[in-house]
C-alpha cells in the first residue's frame, strides 16, 4: 500500500506551494487551512502533511495556531515539520494532537535530538531529508551541505527515526514526477519506511512509485497537483490502495 498524504504548506497563515523551495516563488491557495484540510479528508485522505514554511526559516514555529487547529479536529492523522528544533517544541505539538513530528535541519545540526526524541516518543519522530543532486539541504533549503542523503537516512534509522521523508528539491513543485531512482536508493539504504515527496502531478507518477513499495517506500506527499487539479486526490488514494 502507498499512502497518499496531501500537503498543506503554511506561510503567514495561508496555504501556499513553493517552486523548488523558493519562498519568493509562492502560490497562494487560501487563508483557511482548516477548511483546506477538511477538503482533503473528505476526498479520502487519512494523513495530512503540514509544513510551517516560516518556521523552517526562522527556526521556531510561526504557524502554530492553524496547525494545532487542524490537529485538534481529529479529522485525520497529522504530521508536522518546519522549525522544530528541541524536545520542548516536539512535546508541544504532540500534546496538541499532532500524530508525528518531522525533524529536518535538526537531524543534520543536532542528530542527538533525533535519538533523544525517538526514545521519548517512539514511532512519532520522522526525519525529513531534502536533497539537491543527492546532497542534503537544510534551513528551509537555503543551505546545501556535503552530506549524502543515503548516508544521513541510514544514520537517522540507527538513531530511531520511525520513517524518512525524502524530497528531491529539483522536482518539488515542478510536477515532473518523483525522483524514483534516488527515492528507492534511500529506502534500500536505510531500511525504514520512506515517504516520497517532490514532483507528483499525475496518477502515472503514483504508478511509477508502486514498484518501490517492496523497497520500503510507504507513501507519497502531493501538493500543487491536487490544488490545481492535475491529479484527483480520491483517485490517487484508491490507486495507492491497489484500486
Amino acid at each position: 500500500m502507498l499512502e497518499i498524504l496531501p500537503a498543506i504548506d503554511l506561510k503567514g497563515g495561508h496555504c501556499v506551494r513553493l517552486s523548488q523551495g523558493r519562498m519568493e516563488d509562492a502560490t497562494d491557495y487560501g487563508d483557511d487551512p482548516v477548511a483546506q484540510a477538511r477538503t482533503w479528508v473528505e476526498q479520502g485522505a487519512e494523513w495530512l502533511h503540514l509544513v510551517d514554511l516560516d518556521g523552517a526559516f526562522a527556526g521556531e514555529p510561526k504557524n502554530l495556531a492553524p496547525i494545532t487547529a487542524i490537529a485538534a479536529t481529529g479529522m485525520a492523522k497529522v504530521e508536522v515539520g518546519g522549525g522544530i528544533r528541541d524536545l520542548e517544541r516536539i512535546k508541544q505539538y504532540l500534546d496538541g494532537g499532532v500524530t508525528r513530528v518531522i525533524l529536518g535541519s535538526a537531524a543534520v545540526k543536532n542528530p542527538q535530538l533525533v535519538e533523544d526524541a525517538a526514545k521519548v516518543y517512539p514511532g512519532q519522530v520522522v526525519v525529513g531529508i531534502d536533497a539537491v543532486q543527492g546532497k542534503v539541504a537544510i534551513s528551509g533549503w537555503a543551505d546545501i551541505t556535503d552530506v549524502e542523503a543515503t548516508e544521513l537516512a541510514r544514520r537517522m534509522a540507527d538513531a530511531g527515526a520511525a520513517a524518512i521523508i525524502y524530497t528531491d528539491i529539483d522536482r518539488d513543485g515542478m510536477q515532473t514526477g518523483v525522483n524514483t531512482e534516488a527515492t528507492g536508493a534511500v529506502a534500500r539504504h536505510c531500511g525504514i519506511p520512506v515517504i516520497a515527496s517532490g514532483g507528483i502531478s499525475t496518477l502515472d507518477h503514483i504508478r511509477a512509485l508502486l514498484p518501490l513499495v517492496g523497497d520500503g517506500v510507504c507513501g507519497v506527499i502531493t501538493g500543487r497537483a491536487i490544488y490545481e487539479g492535475s491529479m484527483d486526490l480520491a483517485a490517487a488514494i484508491r490507486l495507492g490502495k491497489g484500486g
